[in-house]
């Protein structure tokens, strides 16, 4: 298997940025979107656990638009094949001094491109020693 293909690369990339786009502005359609259409589709947030489509897409739906802007660091994305990606990054939000959020995603290129199947949200107390 050959991991980190450069156009393989560049389009998951793209798509972590418009994903990263789209839910800074709460572009709903988007997010729906770049999520896989299945029952088997899951988001673990920060205070919720989502089993399948329908539920990520009512999560979405009633989310406040408030408080959404972040910024990332360290992000990982790593492909393997020409099918599948994990993309794993570090967030801050000034609402939330001393926290760091953690979001992975696994990523599968269907037929109508590439859909997030898993994502998971975390946030944990910032490491003293930990830089942004």
């Amino acid at each position: 298997m050959e991991i980190d293909l450069p156009d393989v690369l560049a389009e998951i990339t793209a798509q972590f940025a418009r994903y990263e786009q789209a839910l800074v502005s709460n572009d709903v359609a988007v997010l729906n979107e770049l999520f896989h259409r299945d029952a088997r589709t899951l988001r673990y947030g920060i205070g919720e656990n989502l089993y399948g489509y329908d539920e990520v897409t009512a999560f979405r739906a009633a989310r406040s638009p408030v408080g959404l802007m972040r910024r990332t660091a360290r992000t990982v994305i790593t492909t393997y094949g020409r099918d599948t990606a994990v993309a794993a990054t570090l967030f801050y939000r000034d609402t939330a001094p001393g926290k760091v959020g953690r979001q992975m995603q696994t990523w599968i290129r269907f037929a109508e491109g590439w859909r997030i199947v898993a994502a998971h949200v975390s946030i944990i107390d910032e490491a003293r020693d930990q830089t942004s």
